[in-house]
């Protein structure tokens, strides 16, 4: 897995479709195909279909409905050059080659449609972490993520490796994952998070976490 933290995506060297046009502006050459979440074009050049795609079939959709994860998308058909964003939010690519990695749904911002993708529950979570659900994505291509500020990339192999669910943006789904407890239930965990209990992560792999907990939702009251 080639990753844009590392600083290594050379583009002569990597298969043509997704560049940074700068940290939070995503370009994507077409005539290929891309799957992108729902509102994120910000312009384009050339002649391109936009349709909805929602939560591909059925099974995915009930998914996202009793979950309440996965970014909607729609698929972007054409000619010419497509730039993508996310609230301005920073973007970071990574190129899989027959791999796999778990993302945050609403981090996910773009990915090549030759990739398998599903909603999963997070392996280790269930219930004790809020039934925790993100989208896993696997094959060969590139996938866009973005994060609420610089984020981190950190190596599980090097240690045992711990995250705060809502700030771990994505990680290699070869890790195992678990949910550590701390010894005091009343600590505060976390940057004002009040939380008691985070994601552990080990093996091969790597957990990228952003810089937050995320933009939080305002629920609107009637």
């Amino acid at each position: 897995m080639r990753s844009s933290i590392f600083g290594n995506l050379d583009p002569r060297q990597l298969p043509p479709g997704f560049a940074l046009e700068n940290g939070k502006m995503l370009r994507v050459q077409l005539p290929e195909e891309v799957l992108a979440k729902q509102g994120s074009m910000v312009a384009f050049q050339g002649q391109m279909d936009f349709d909805y795609e929602g939560s591909g079939g059925l099974g995915k959709m009930f998914k996202k409905a009793m979950t309440g994860e996965g970014a909607s998308l729609m698929r972007v058909r054409g000619q010419g050059l497509l730039y993508l964003a996310d609230n301005a939010d920073d973007i970071h690519l990574f190129y899989l080659e027959n791999e796999g990695i778990t993302v945050n749904g609403r981090n996910l911002l773009a990915f090549q449609p030759q990739l398998a993708w599903d909603i999963q529950r997070v392996q280790g979570a269930g219930v004790a972490a809020g039934g925790l659900f993100n989208t896993t994505i696997t094959g060969t291509g590139w996938v866009a993520v973005t994060t609420h500020g610089t984020p981190v990339l950190l190596d599980a192999a090097r240690m045992p490796t711990f995250a705060d669910g809502q700030s771990a943006v994505c990680w290699s789904t070869a890790l195992q994952v678990g949910v550590n407890r701390t010894m005091k239930m009343g600590a505060l965990i976390g940057r004002g998070s009040g939380e008691a209990m985070q994601l552990s992560f080990r093996g091969q792999g790597f957990v990228l976490v952003q810089a937050s907990e995320g933009v939080p939702v305002v629920t609107q009251r009637s």
